[in-house]
Parts: structure tokens; C-alpha cells; sequence
């Protein structure tokens, strides 16, 4: 093997390379998420598309699409922003022809990760899906024999080594069964030069690589999908998780508005403790052992071990949380996404400082197995913190399919870490959700009695928290976990969740609630963590965002207006609002940026007096 790969500036000409060492006969495995190498992807899918005696099949997951242009109000809102933030972005042809049912008959896709919902209407994503836990995927990854892996790499400026930085999650596991000889591919780079440098295990000599694609033209922006908003609910559960993380333990969250709050709970508790204390007072109905109430600052700090890393890993580096060093390294991860803010922020971090985080393999960050002595006593104190769809009474959790069989997103590692956090004598898995969801003007609480389909079974019940509280699970009978989760389940639905524990017998007839655990409602929590929104202390965007200040202001009126379309009486209410009161220059900017400045139709008469009356409230 030479000492650098073959170097190429046109996509066609490494596509037709590839296939001249591999043949006609293409397995082609994508890391998933960022680290994948679209023009090489989409130039062997141009080729396979047009030669029918070419076979390509991909094995990837979490493939990363544009949203969808919308309709209506959601689309004069969204799609200028979709534009904003992924011009330039080259989409993957595979996905586009996959979603449009146009896929050719020698061209095969499987995944084993979803984005969330993406797929859930596209049978042929749906036939192919791969049921994995993470740490098991590159077994199925080597029985398909791939033998090419297409890879996105930072260049080091001296150009004898590339960093595979965003994803080491299994390419360094496929990287070591070649070696070992169970595997034959060719490992084939495409530079980017948004892709932050990562040393350590994510550093590859050049000699690794057989063909290497780098030119101006392909050159493209990291896909950066922009923070969601944080909800009232998000917080409440944030806080609550804030007062179990032990100082001097190690913490894994995930991407989403609920890692957020929790990262921001978490400064808060070691910022203002006075005010965290006043606030988990006022939301905690719950009287947690003492054992698993952590309540002060923080004086040894956490360290992190996350199969994601994620951008608010950084805030708590920034602010001193994540400071408890193991071998030099304060952080490990798997593979990373986030926001554009956060790639710069990788980008441009002394060496010294991004020295201490390492990304390593998903079989290193997700199992215990391999080196597990230094890996017990790094994750002293875990607290493996994972969201989920559903949890029924009895303790068994949905977070990757309907019951029905359609995948939602998939496994990935939620059962690993839930499976670590029972062979660490001092870990415990935090799995969270809301209470309820909306299904168009009807509201569904996400705790169920029974539901068709698991994720982890109910034998491996831990934590469940909501914004209602905590339920400690572990240990628990069946009896007294129905009893818990309905303490921690929506007011609204409670008496009809413990009719079905009654009639089947797993809790006593004569049980009842107990009375402070009646009042789970909305109103309470906002109550209860109104101080802390007013002071400011609770900003949507904790973390910054990607809006600009008119689209902030737009998205708490939206969203009102999507609420009062559930009754003709607010909906009426907030008409008249918006055409017997002026407009303000903030208003008119807000009118202007959705295209209702000067309204013509009466739908955009309508919509417009909607909009300002919602913007006055």
C-alpha cells in the first residue's frame, strides 16, 4: 500500500476508480449521520442508476435530508430557513430516489437508524430497516462483506494524516476486522474543510486510505440541523435529572431540546444553587432516598461518556461541570451533530483543550466489554440519560417503533447504556419523556398501560422521569412501579390507567392516588416554574440558535395560533385581537417575514389578523 491514496477532484473519475478495483459489484457502507461521503455516495448511485449490471447495495444509517418544503403558514415560516441553513448541502440521491419510490431494481439501501419520523410512510426504507442495538451493528455490517466504505475526513495541514473525527464509531471497529483479516474493502475519503480535526484514536495515516477525493468543487457546509425550542416540560424534566447526577460521576445525554434542558439544570444547580434548590422545591412532589438526591455544586465535576457528542457538552466544559479528568481526557464520543455554532466552536479550539476530548469506537463508548477495568473506574457515578416515546405502567419502554412494526428511529444505543447501567455497580439509567403529546387537537399521554411493541423490557426498569417527577423503578414490584408511574403520569389520564392495573389484578381495588399527585397538570408546572421563566433563567434557546430575532418572535405566536385552532372560541378571540389593535414596527416585521405585510386573499387577510393578534398576546 502506498504511502498516500490516489488523489481525485471529480467525483465521476474516483467513482469509476472505485469500480474499476472492486468490480460491478458494490457494498458500499456509509458511516452514518455527518460522516458521510455524499459525492462519492451519489456518484456511484449515477452509475449504478445507468449501468443495470451494477449492483450497489448501502448499508448505512441516520441519513441526513433537507427538510421538506411545507405548506401554508408552517412553510412561509420554515422553508426560508431550510434555505438559509443547508444552502449548498449536496443531498443524497439515494434518499431522494428511496423516498419517491423511484429506486432502481440493482441499487438496495438498509439502514439501521432513522431520523426520527422520516421514514415512517416509505415501505421500501421500512422492509429494509435493520433491528440493532449500535454495538452490534458492525457484525451485520461484515456478514453483507462490504468492500468499500466511503468515508467525510478532515486533512491535517502537513497532508500525511486525515482525522475521521465526526464518526469513529464503527469505522475504527471496521478499520481493526480488516486488519485482523476479517474484512476486505478499500477505505475511501472525500475532505471537507468544515470537519473539525480530531487527534487521538479519530487520527488515520494517509497510508490508510486507498482513494481520496479533495477539490474546491466538493467542498460543501456540514449538514447543521438547528436547536429546538425548549418547552416548559423539557425544563421541568431537566431539573428534575439535575438532582440525580452525583459530583464526581459521569454523564451521557443526547441531542434534542431535552438534553438541553438538562445541561441547563445542571449549570444551574452549580451557577445558582440557591434558586435550583427554591425550583426542584417547588416542582418535586417526590421525596428522592438520600443516596440518589444530589442536590449542591459541583466540586470534582463529571466526566463525559456519550456515544454522542453533542454541542452542550461544551457549555458544560465551558462552565466547569465537565472537568473530572480521566487519563488527560474529560470527554468521550462516539460520533457528532449539532448545530453549525458548534462545529466553529470544534474548529477552534486550542489543541490542548480539544485534546481532551476523544472520540473512540461505539465499542468502547456503548459495552464495558474489551479494557473493562479502565472503563469501570472511569464511569464511576453514570448516569446514562436517554428519551423514549412511551413507558407503560408496568415499567416497559417504546422509543424506536409503533406497534404496529413501523420504525420511528430505531434501537441505536439506548439498550446498551441501559444494559451498562446495570453492570455498574453505581450507574443508573434516566430514561425521559413527556407526559402527554398532542395528535391534532387531541392530547395523549405517552404512559400507557400496555403497548405493542419494546425497546427495553420491563425486567430492565430504572428511572423514569417526566415533568411530574421522578419514578424509581429498580428493584420495585410490579405492584409498586404501577403505583410510581401513575404519580408521575398526566392528572388527565390517571383514573383510567389505574382502572386497568385494577382489572387485571397488579394493584390492590382499593388503591388510590395519593392526593398531591392529582394535581399533575400543565398549569402546575408552569406554577411552579414561573419565577424561574420570568428571571429569564428558562430561555427557549438556552444555547443560542440559528433564528434571527423576527423568527423567535414569530415562534411563540405560531404556536399559539396552532394551539387556538383547537377552539373556534380562542380562535375568534385572537382575530379580533389582531384587527382592533395596530401593528408596531416589530409586527409589521413579523407580517413582512411571512409574506402578510399586505395581505391580498382573504385566507391572508385572515391569517393576518390571526398572526398580529397572536403577537399582541
Amino acid at each position: 500500500m502506498s504511502d498516500a491514496p490516489i488523489p481525485f477532484a471529480e467525483p465521476d473519475a474516483i467513482a469509476d476508480a472505485i469500480i474499476a478495483k472492486v468490480g460491478k459489484k458494490i457494498v458500499l457502507a456509509l458511516p452514518l449521520g455527518l460522516g458521510k461521503a455524499n459525492h462519492i455516495a451519489n456518484a456511484l448511485f449515477a452509475r449504478a442508476a445507468a449501468d443495470p449490471s451494477i449492483t450497489l447495495q448501502i448499508i448505512t444509517a441516520l441519513t441526513l435530508e433537507k427538510p421538506h418544503a411545507a405548506k401554508g403558514l408552517e412553510g412561509r415560516f420554515m422553508n426560508p430557513i431550510v434555505e438559509r441553513l443547508f444552502e449548498g448541502y449536496p443531498e443524497l440521491a439515494y434518499a431522494k430516489a428511496l423516498r419517491a419510490g423511484t429506486l432502481p431494481p440493482n441499487i438496495e439501501v438498509s439502514e439501521f437508524f432513522f431520523v426520527a419520523g422520516r421514514w415512517l410512510g416509505v415501505p421500501k426504507a421500512q422492509q429494509n430497516y435493520i433491528s440493532t442495538n449500535y454495538t452490534h451493528a458492525q457484525r451485520y455490517i461484515l456478514a453483507r462483506r462490504p468492500n468499500v466504505i466511503a468515508q467525510l475526513v478532515a486533512r491535517h495541514p502537513d497532508g500525511t494524516r486525515y482525522s475521521i473525527s465526526s464518526n469513529t464509531d464503527l469505522t475504527l471497529d471496521m478499520l481493526a476486522a480488516r486488519e485482523a483479516g476479517k474484512a476486505d474493502f478499500i477505505l475511501v475519503g472525500e475532505v471537507n474543510s468544515e470537519l473539525p480535526y480530531i487527534g487521538d484514536d479519530a487520527e488515520i495515516p494517509a497510508s490508510t486510505f486507498s482513494l481520496m477525493l479533495e477539490s474546491a468543487a466538493t467542498d460543501f457546509p456540514l449538514f447543521a440541523p438547528p436547536k429546538e425550542p425548549v418547552s416548559i416540560q423539557d425544563y421541568a424534566v431537566g431539573l428534575h435529572v439535575a438532582r440525580m447526577v452525583p459530583d464526581g460521576g459521569t454523564l451521557q445525554i443526547g441531542i434534542g431540546s431535552m438534553g438541553d434542558a438538562i445541561a441547563r439544570g445542571l449549570i444551574l444547580r452549580d451557577d445558582d444553587n440557591e434558586t435550583f434548590r427554591a425550583a426542584t422545591q417547588q416542582l418535586a412532589l417526590d421525596g428522592l432516598p438520600e443516596d440518589q438526591s444530589h442536590l449542591a455544586p459541583f466540586d470534582k465535576g463529571l466526566f463525559g461518556s456519550s456515544e454522542m457528542l453533542v454541542d452542550t457538552f461544551l457549555e458544560l466544559m465551558d462552565t466547569g461541570i465537565i472537568k473530572r479528568e480521566v487519563d488527560g481526557t474529560l470527554l468521550h464520543g462516539g460520533f457528532f451533530l449539532g448545530p453549525r455554532s458548534f462545529y466553529k466552536r470544534l474548529r477552534e479550539l486550542p489543541e490542548a483543550e480539544r485534546a481532551k476530548i476523544r472520540m473512540k469506537p461505539i465499542s468502547y463508548v456503548n459495552e464495558l466489554y474489551g479494557d473493562e477495568e479502565t472503563k469501570r473506574k472511569a464511569r464511576v457515578g453514570a448516569r446514562f440519560v436517554n428519551s423514549a416515546m412511551m413507558v407503560t405502567l408496568l415499567g416497559a419502554v417504546a422509543s424506536d417503533a409503533l406497534e404496529d412494526g413501523r420504525v420511528v428511529s430505531g434501537v441505536g444505543g439506548q439498550y446498551n447504556f441501559v444494559a451498562q447501567a446495570f453492570a455498574l455497580e453505581d450507574a443508573r439509567s434516566i430514561i425521559t419523556l413527556r407526559a402527554t403529546r398532542q395528535n391534532g387537537a387531541r392530547t395523549l399521554s405517552n404512559i400507557r398501560w400496555s403497548y405493542g411493541h419494546t425497546t427495553i423490557p420491563r425486567h430492565l426498569r430504572d428511572i423514569v422521569v417526566t415533568e411530574y417527577g421522578i419514578a424509581d423503578l429498580r428493584g420495585k414490584s410490579d405492584r409498586d412501579c404501577i403505583a410510581a408511574m401513575l404519580e408521575i403520569a398526566d392528572s388527565r389520564f390517571q383514573a383510567e390507567l389505574l382502572a386497568s392495573a385494577k382489572k387485571t389484578g397488579k394493584i390492590e381495588a382499593s388503591y388510590e392516588i395519593p392526593a398531591p399527585f392529582r394535581n399533575n397538570t400543565p398549569r402546575r408546572v408552569e406554577i411552579a416554574l414561573a419565577a424561574l421563566r420570568d428571571d429569564g433563567l428558562l430561555d427557549p434557546f438556552p444555547f443560542g440558535t440559528d433564528f434571527t430575532e423576527t423568527e423567535l418572535r414569530l415562534l411563540p405566536a405560531l404556536q399559539l395560533m396552532q394551539t387556538a385552532a383547537k377552539s373556534p372560541a380562542k380562535l375568534g378571540s385572537l382575530f379580533l385581537r389582531g384587527l382592533s389593535t395596530p401593528a408596531s414596527a416589530a409586527d409589521r416585521e413579523c407580517l413582512a417575514r411571512m409574506a402578510l405585510e399586505n395581505p391580498r386573499s382573504l385566507s391572508d387577510r385572515l391569517y393576518a389578523s390571526l398572526l398580529r393578534g397572536a403577537l399582541r398576546a
